[in-house]
């Protein structure tokens, strides 16, 4: 057994069990049926009783069968099965004419599924840490509309899909560019203005939703019609017999209430797909659906439970150009204080390090236990931990901050550690934003409770709760961290890391004279930033800048570096010196001719 294999859960479920029925039925079935069709011959197959038909899971009645049922087939589509391109039909191909569906296989099939999903979604947050690291969920949420009037959404149920309309452009993935889309919609369909909205969704749904995205199916402003798990890249159908030939499959969840609908606190915005991941009061409401929806962790949504990647502390350091000893050293500091902040010049890869250094001693990638927020000079108490906004009717309520509602979380998971990131903490107002929370960070006050202002409620911060803090050494316009709050951190300076071991085998693999070169004089330059009175060694320049390069564009991306974002950076450093700033902008312009 591989190491792999004993990190994944037990593969025979519920769902892995419907595959070969689902295979025998249509073949039964000439090949090809509607999914009604293949549940009814998979019912009399197996000599089903209603109750097993009818039986349901978590709080909103979700029919098991039919939910396990879709999922199977959205696996043998998978898996090539089935031929999921001819919609209400499923048929099978060649592949699954033949097979001999075993348990071992479809274990295999489905392992292969979670795997392409996590992969996926890994490719979708690294070739930028923007969204993993900025606080929004990795994977994105989407408001989807079946149809004028929810018209399609029966058919998307019974199918297992989500479908979308301007089918007359054809196959949505030939096209490059939404300017492309743009210009087939007006072409097709004789509009005489620009169809950007259009364009830019059905661009979306073709490119940037990806299998494991959220999507919550909706009619008006406020009707929630179900919640689904995307299940597969994006599909066009030749024969379909409407415009609607787009789609993506989906194992959907009913949330059917009891007068047949759930009315949102939010407001749906009115497009057919819109990206709703920012509106993170909207995504906890999902969740929060979704969650309840389970039963005793039998989620209607998740089929199986995906082994998060393993991070150790060797991938840090392979990923993250500091030292072996500065790593120790910070997992030291926040072990012992439970509150650091990383400090340093600009470009030492601050933002790019806390995440990581969370996942390093959680030892596995879980995004779902690390918050990032920023600060800023308008940012409050309010935001932080809870406060009163105005409502639509004209009144207050409350509304919980962001990190009083992680507090809350990693209350109900004190076995496990959790870390909230604030990014420019000397931005912001300390005093205002954490109020009577300077005591209750401390280490040794977690699990003290004290009264929280204008509510009746004790509040304390738990013991698993590790604050990670980060400031720019180089921002002049800063004001320096409050004494009472000082204290209570550790700082932990970084440094640029051109010496690290992991640099230097980056910079092996460019295998380019010019950026050595350049890296040469960046650092004769960062020992004259060190020896100037009026700045010092945190006005040094850090390696981010050089960072994500490859052999192919490496001599085409250093000029813009040096001109746009090192010179600059140099003529605001001695601005009251111009002969200086041009004579070091000179040196590093030579370093790459």
């Amino acid at each position: 057994m591989t190491d792999e294999d004993a990190a994944q859960p037990n593969l025979k479920t519920s769902h892995m069990r419907w595959m070969k029925p689902i295979l025998d039925a249509l073949k039964e079935l000439g090949g090809k049926a509607s999914p009604s069709e293949v549940r009814e011959q998979i019912a009399g197959d197996l000599h089903l009783t209603q109750d097993e038909l009818s039986a349901t899971r978590g709080k909103r009645e979700v029919n098991k069968f039919g939910n396990e049922v879709a999922f199977a087939r959205n696996a043998l589509v998978f898996g090539g099965y089935i031929d999921g391109g001819e919609r209400g039909i499923w048929k099978l191909t060649n592949k699954g004419i033949t097979v001999d569906m075993t348990d071992e296989l479809a274990s295999d099939i489905i392992r292969k599924l979670n795997r392409y999903g996590r992969d996926q979604r890994a490719l979708k947050t690294s070739s930028a840490n923007a969204v993993g690291d900025s606080g929004v969920p990795e994977k994105r949420y989407w408001s989807y509309r079946p149809g004028s009037g929810a018209k399609k959404w029966q058919e998307c149920q019974d199918g297992s899909v989500m479908l979308i309309g301007w089918g007359k452009i054809g196959d949505i993935s030939q096209y490059d560019s939404r300017s492309e889309i743009q210009q087939r919609l007006r072409d097709s369909y004789e509009m005489d203005g620009i169809p950007r909205n259009a364009a830019r969704m059905l661009w979306q749904f073709a490119n940037d939703m990806k299998p494991g995205d959220v999507v919550v199916a909706i009619a008006g402003t406020r009707t929630i019609l179900g919640i689904g798990e995307v299940q597969s890249d994006y599909e066009h159908y030749e024969k379909a017999a409407d415009d609607f030939n787009n789609a993506r499959q989906v194992s959907w969840m009913t949330v059917d209430d009891d007068d047949s609908t759930l009315r949102s606190e939010k407001q749906f915005h009115n497009k057919t797909l819109n990206d709703i991941t920012p509106n993170l009061d909207m995504v906890r409401q999902i969740d929060e659906l979704m969650n309840d929806d389970g039963e005793e962790g039998d989620d209607a949504l998740i089929v199986e439970e995906i082994p998060l990647d393993p991070y150790s502390r060797k991938d840090f350091l392979n990923e993250v150009y500091v030292g072996e000893h500065t790593y120790d050293n910070l997992v030291s500091a926040l072990e012992r204080k439970k509150n650091i902040i990383l400090m340093g010049a600009p470009g030492v890869g601050k933002t790019f390090i806390a995440k990581r250094l969370a996942y390093s001693i959680m030892g596995e990638k879980d995004p779902s236990r690390v918050t990032m927020v920023q600060f800023h000079q308008n940012y409050s108490y309010e935001d932080f931990m809870f406060g009163y906004r105005p409502t639509p009717t004209g009144g207050f309520e409350r509304k919980y901050g962001v990190f009083y509602e992680f507090c809350k979380k990693a209350e109900e998971d004190e076995e496990r550690p959790y870390y909230f990131v604030i990014d420019e903490i000397n931005r912001g107002n300390l005093s205002k934003i954490f109020g009577e929370l300077f005591m209750l960070i401390e280490n040794d006050k977690r699990g003290l409770s004290l009264r929280l202002p204008d509510a009746d409620e004790l509040f304390s911060i738990p013991g698993n709760v590790f604050i990670i803090g980060m400031m720019n050494t180089a921002d002049r316009s800063l004001a320096m961290i409050d004494y009472a709050l000082r204290r209570r951190f550790a700082f932990v300076e970084l440094t640029p890391g051109f010496a690290t071991a992991g640099f230097g085998k980056y910079a092996d693999s460019l295998n380019n004279d010019r950026f050595n070169r350049l890296i040469a004089a960046v650092e004769t330059l960062n020992n004259e930033i060190s020896r100037d009175d009026s700045l010092g060694k945190g006005f040094r320049i850090g390696h981010s800048y050089f960072c994500g390069l490859n052999s192919e564009t490496v001599d085409e991306q250093l000029p813009l570096i040096v001109e746009y974002e090192l010179i600059p950076l140099i003529e605001e450093y001695w601005f009251d010196d111009p002969a200086k700033a041009e004579a070091e902008s000179e040196n590093l312009r030579a370093a790459i001719r």
